[in-house]
């Protein structure tokens, strides 16, 4: 009888230790988020989000999405629309462009539009960075310089342009940065371009 106790006591043993290291390496896994977007508008009665990658799995992989061009009248007009975004090993990136961009009738225009934006492990602490790259940025016939993020600018009508917008939230082990190279917002008026995000939490 004791003998037979004794040989369950050690089958459930070795189960358990057999599989703490599948549970711990399951809860020890790194994971990922990114999305990017080329171009993303809401005016009265329209809204698009076109070359949208759509969401990273949280496992990883690659995403890509292109569009050759795009003219809404009096909206947005742009060409060689692109956006990707991937995660894997230590890392996620997400990148987005446009080129020959026109918007609300060239109130704001550019030769290029770019953001990119990436999170990384170090260990088990998380880190992020972007920027925007913009070749050719004129808003209301004015020349813009860009340096640093989250450059404001009013322009009439009531109409703001905020240049190389950047959100992010590192916090020990989980971090994610947002990039919108270019936002316009205005009465009825929500334009974003090329638009980069990556999140990723570490093992």
């Amino acid at each position: 009888m004791n003998t037979k106790k004794n040989s369950t006591v050690a089958i459930c043993l070795t189960a358990i230790l057999a599989l703490s290291p599948i549970a711990s390496f399951a809860q020890a896994t790194t994971t990922f988020s990114g999305e990017a977007v080329a171009l993303r508008a809401s005016a009265v009665g329209i809204s698009l989000a076109l070359s949208d990658t759509g969401a990273l799995p949280s496992s990883g992989g690659n995403l890509s999405t292109s569009l050759a061009s795009l003219n809404v009248l009096g909206l947005a007009s742009a060409d060689a629309l692109k956006s990707t975004t991937s995660g894997s090993g230590t890392s996620s990136q997400s990148q987005s462009s446009v080129a020959n961009l026109s918007l609300l009738g060239g109130l704001v225009g550019a030769g290029v539009v770019k953001s990119n934006s990436s999170a990384t492990c170090s260990g088990s602490q998380a880190s992020v960075s972007g920027n925007a790259e913009l070749v050719g940025l004129v808003a209301a016939g004015q020349s813009v310089l860009v340096s640093n993020p989250n450059l404001a600018i009013s322009l009439p009508g009531g109409i703001s342009l905020v240049v190389n917008e950047q959100t992010s939230s590192p916090s020990g082990n989980t971090g994610s940065i947002t990039v919108n190279a270019l936002h316009v917002k205005g009465p009825s008026i929500d334009i974003v371009v090329a638009s980069a995000q990556s999140g990723i939490t570490c093992s």
